[in-house]
């Protein structure tokens, strides 16, 4: 197990293509300083889960004693559990095999987005930091913007009718945004609203999501259903991220009290 997951690990990031691959797309870009940071991130998780495969095999052959990291690695392994010192640097997940996909998922990414340049939409489950992705995002806009201020910039979005193999172009302002699973509702695609859930559906696949910013002090419209966003099915402060506005012809008190929610993952 721990050879085939060695085969399939990424290969770890060169800092200095890394910062080569900045410097070419604007090294102090709001979104790309935050490339930056996530791309660290990864690389102490890859780094870390193969110091300890490869220590783990020298550990069994007898080479090196097997001690108490080892030990948690090696149980977690066979029991399909994530090892507590890769789970206090990475995410919750529910098993090793759903933990490991996402760890490539999320590394493929990153490595698209910093070889092959700026996606047309981005998968928000990926990321360390979600709430920095949405503050550089606000940046972007106001920076783009002369006169605009960061604290009177707020975030707005809407709901598209595509899903992510259909966006051909990113917009030409703020993010898309996919891979948003909604809970305690359906959606109606058609005329981009929220609906009764359907019999026996937990979670419904969201379309995209565009998200922008713009430069606003006034309320926005209460008839709309804010919609918060969770990392987790664990709904807590830890794993909150933001609120998106919703159509709904019925009153936004009708899903509150349903517990309505967009999940970033339901595994």
């Amino acid at each position: 197990m721990a050879d085939d997951m060695l085969d399939k690990l990424p290969k770890d990031y060169i800092p200095f293509e890394v910062k080569d691959r900045l410097k070419q797309m604007g090294a102090y870009a709001p979104m790309n300083i935050f490339l930056r940071q996530e791309v660290d991130r990864m690389q102490r998780v890859i780094t870390l889960v193969r110091n300890t495969l490869k220590d783990l095999k020298l550990a069994i052959d007898g080479t090196i004693i097997m001690n108490e990291n080892l030990r948690d690695a090696l149980d977690c392994m066979y029991d399909a559990r994530i090892p507590a010192q890769w789970k206090r640097i990475s995410w919750a997940s529910s098993t090793l095999g759903f933990w490991f996909t996402e760890l490539l998922e999320r590394n493929a990414q990153f490595d698209n987005w910093l070889f092959n340049g700026r996606p047309n939409s981005f998968w928000m489950t990926g990321f360390f930091n979600p709430q920095g992705f949405l503050t550089a995002m606000r940046q972007e806009v106001t920076r783009a913007h002369k006169g605009w201020a960061l604290d009177s910039v707020v975030l707005y979005n809407d709901v598209t009718k595509w899903m992510r193999d259909d966006v051909a172009q990113p917009p030409i302002e703020g993010v898309y945004v996919y891979g948003l699973y909604l809970e305690g509702a359906g959606w109606d695609r058609r005329n981009s609203k929220l609906i009764e859930q359907k019999p026996k559906v937990l979670f419904e696949q969201m379309p995209v999501i565009h998200i922008y910013a713009i430069n606003t002090t006034g309320t926005k419209d209460p008839r709309l259903y804010s919609c918060p966003i969770y990392k987790k099915p664990v709904r807590t402060d830890l794993t909150y991220i933001a609120a998106v506005d919703l159509r709904t012809v019925q009153s936004p008190d009708h899903w509150i009290l349903r517990g309505v929610a967009l999940l970033c993952d339901v595994k």
